[in-house]
């Protein structure tokens, strides 16, 4: 996956999430997990003993709303039935895996599965817990990380992911054009002009 760039240790860049790392078991994560129950907090992530903590910036927030945004544009468009359950707590003991995504969405009318379809990672800023393979673990069957103005679709065959050009999920989606909307100045305006593509 192509990284972001570099944030010295110590510098203060506006557009950069904050993260703190610490080396807990198991038990702990969970434990934090249920001190911190539904209020909205840092998203963690747990990978083999260690947790992270991600506060994001405004700017991750505004791509990754964005990006939700306009999947759900082409989602009524094209007549896919889906619903986004956002930075819903991804968990599994066994393999010692956990996340919150940036997005997720359950697609098709069983929206009782505990396992989301397409999860979308926004990779602001380099470095943090190897998120691919915890949605390996998880068996998350489609994996989205927007970075460098573009979107990497990973996709779930056996027990690896391959690197593919187009979404599994969303085969007739032109990714291209769904970034090609990201710097509209309004969410909106966005998804106005994204339906009007889709239309023409």
């Amino acid at each position: 996956m192509p990284q972001a760039e570099q944030v010295a240790p110590g510098d203060y860049v506006p557009t950069a999430d904050m993260r703190v790392f610490m080396h807990v078991p198991w038990a702990h994560f969970e434990a934090i997990l249920a001190l911190r129950g539904d209020v909205a907090g840092p998203r963690m992530a747990y990978l083999d003993g260690v947790v992270e903590f991600m506060s994001p910036s405004k700017s991750h927030e505004r791509f990754k709303s964005y990006i939700g945004r306009l999947v759900e544009t082409y989602a009524m468009e094209v007549g896919i039935d889906l619903s986004p359950y956002g930075s819903w707590t991804l968990k599994y003991a066994p393999r010692e895996a956990g996340v919150e995504p940036d997005e997720c969405y359950l697609i098709g009318d069983d929206q009782d599965r505990q396992t989301p379809d397409l999860a979308i990672e926004v990779a602001w800023t380099r470095g943090g817990i190897n998120k691919l393979e915890i949605y390996r673990r998880l068996g998350v069957r489609e994996v989205w990380f927007w970075q460098d103005e573009q979107i990497a679709v990973f996709v779930l065959a056996g027990d690896a992911y391959q690197h593919v050009e187009k979404s599994a999920c969303f085969p007739g989606l032109d990714l291209a054009l769904l970034c090609s909307f990201l710097h509209h100045p309004t969410v909106t305006q966005a998804a106005r002009a994204f339906r009007a593509a889709l239309r023409h």
